[in-house]
């Protein structure tokens, strides 16, 4: 069994991802590791070609500003990677996201036990959503439970919408063309996403929140949208969020221990709406989130 990892990024650095902390987290599961690194000019290259591994291959590219709307563009350079990949298995590995090393030994053991089968087109995995910092998760409907990270590498199989999960398209010369599309059968696994996306320095945030949002609406509006805000403010962040006291994975040991802001949460600030708090609740009670978008089959 041949395991490939894949991720993509562009400027990881100025906008805080932990980038290397990410790559280092499953680079010892990975036969090797497909680095698809857009034009930058932070250091986020040469702190990729420094890790040393002869397992990681860098593929340079430009992203292209076609390709921007709806975020479309991470999808491409994911598939970029993921098209690199050969191994059996593609584990893909977004550049906010670690995994534990305690996870390790049954990520391994599940695609070992399910090579053989066809059936099972990839694994699903569970989110934690860091905020403000180290200490909290997200637990409402605002953060998604659930995505693909492996999948069988089968020639259909590519990253779907703006990189939210894999889906096999039926022709796959061109698959941004095609509308037809189905899911995949995946079994999820108990290991979970470290996933630190609102986990970072305020300054380095509002700079990654206002980029992202450039991928979604235009500029003048997102400019105007935080034209009074000079670090991000993570009381818009108005959230139920859950104290989280288990182990980090290793590779984010340095990274807490440097932490150089103070987040303070507070719980009776809460933006939701009646519907909302009341679908919360009722997740809280039957661990069942009504009207989930599931962009898999979960198989057993």
């Amino acid at each position: 069994m041949k395991i490939s990892g894949f991720t993509y990024m562009r400027n990881s650095f100025t906008y805080g991802y932990p980038v290397i902390e990410s790559i280092l987290s499953i680079l010892p599961l990975c036969d090797e590791f497909i680095a698809v690194v857009g034009k930058s000019d932070d250091g986020t290259r040469e702190a990729i070609e420094a890790i040393g591994s002869p397992k990681i291959k860098i593929i340079d590219t430009v992203w292209d500003d076609a390709l921007i709307k709806g975020g479309q563009v991470f999808a491409q350079q994911a598939n970029i990677g993921l098209k690199a990949c050969t191994g059996d298995w593609a584990f893909h590995i977004q550049s906010d996201e670690v995994f534990h090393e305690d996870s390790l030994a049954e990520i391994k053991k599940a695609m070992e036990d399910n090579l053989n089968d066809p059936g099972v087109e990839g694994f699903l995995f569970n989110f934690y959503h860091f905020i403000g910092d180290y200490k909290h998760i997200g637990t409402t409907r605002r953060w998604h439970r659930r995505e693909i990270r492996i999948v069988r590498n089968l020639p259909g199989v590519y990253s779907y919408k703006d990189s939210q999960g894999f889906r096999i398209y039926p022709g796959h010369d061109d698959y941004l063309q095609q509308t037809n599309s189905r899911k995949l059968n995946v079994r999820l696994l108990n290991a979970r996403i470290f996933h630190y996306s609102y986990c970072r320095n305020p300054d380095l945030l509002l700079g990654k929140v206002k980029r992202f949002n450039n991928y979604y609406q235009s500029q003048d509006k997102t400019e105007e949208q935080y034209k009074a805000y000079k670090t991000f403010d993570f009381g818009t962040v108005a959230d139920i969020l859950a104290p989280f006291t288990d182990s980090h994975p290793v590779t984010m040991k340095e990274t807490i221990a440097n932490q150089d802001w103070v987040f303070k949460h507070n719980p009776k600030k809460i933006a939701l709406s009646f519907r909302r708090l009341m679908l919360h609740r009722i997740e809280q009670v039957t661990g069942w989130r009504i009207g989930e978008y599931k962009n898999y089959k979960i198989i057993k």
